[in-house]
């Protein structure tokens, strides 16, 4: 009788242990997620900035899991961000920061939470420094707008695309390279007026392509390689 009960005790124990079907998992961890992307407000697109001593600001990032935000400001030479003069951490939404007179800049803001998740960049902006005794700013570096970079062309010829500005607002043309040597050496264009030009392609062939933009001040300003193939 004895070795009964002890074995009813010992059978009610694990079963008050062990439950009816096991634990409960625990809920997962939550996911985290970016914040907003930061839109810029100073300096804004095309601006001459009559001080070297610049305060830049934008407007601030949310964070939907309420994460407090920081920021990174990139300032760079030219707009693809290879040439990066400054790149700082921030936790406002302001940051003073001298820069070199007489130069063309361009900048952009990332936000990032406190879990290290960040935001994309913003679009950038573009600005000049004010130089001593300068009368003519060079044309800013042409921004591509089709056929976008690595893209494929079906098609049998193709309209190249870019956009162009002056801080000066200077009348621009431009000379177009394009072929299928990198870089390009072979000029198509010579100082069009318009900004966009159509080549004829082949099949299955890598295409370079570089704009460069003129004012009518003998300012000149050499474009980036930008390339593209066909399918």
């Amino acid at each position: 009788m004895k070795k009964f009960i002890y074995t009813v005790v010992i059978g009610t124990l694990l079963w008050s242990c062990g439950g009816s079907g096991g634990d409960t998992p625990p809920d997962p961890t939550p996911e985290n997620n970016a914040p907003s992307v930061p839109t810029l407000v100073y300096p804004s697109a095309n601006l001459l900035c009559i001080d070297n001593s610049i305060n830049f600001s934008w407007n601030a990032s949310t964070d939907p899991d309420g994460d407090t935000v920081s920021y990174q400001i990139q300032i760079a030479k030219d707009n693809q961000f290879t040439e990066i003069v400054q790149s700082i951490s921030n936790t406002s939404t302001t940051r003073t920061i001298s820069l070199e007179k007489g130069v063309a800049y361009y900048w952009r803001v990332s936000a990032k939470d406190s879990k290290n998740k960040a935001s994309s960049y913003s679009t950038a902006n573009s600005f000049y420094t004010e130089g001593e005794g300068v009368s003519n700013y060079l044309p800013f570096s042409p921004e591509i707008v089709s056929p976008t970079l690595n893209a494929i062309v079906t098609e049998t010829s193709a309209a190249l695309e870019w956009n162009a500005s002056d801080v000066d607002n200077d009348p621009l043309t431009f000379d177009v390279y394009f072929g299928t040597e990198n870089p390009p050496t072979t000029i198509v264009s010579t100082n069009q007026t318009t900004k966009t030009y159509t080549v004829d392609v082949n099949a299955s062939t890598d295409y370079f392509w570089k704009v460069v933009v003129k004012d009518d001040k003998g300012g000149e300003t050499l474009g980036q390689v930008w390339n593209f193939k066909t399918d």
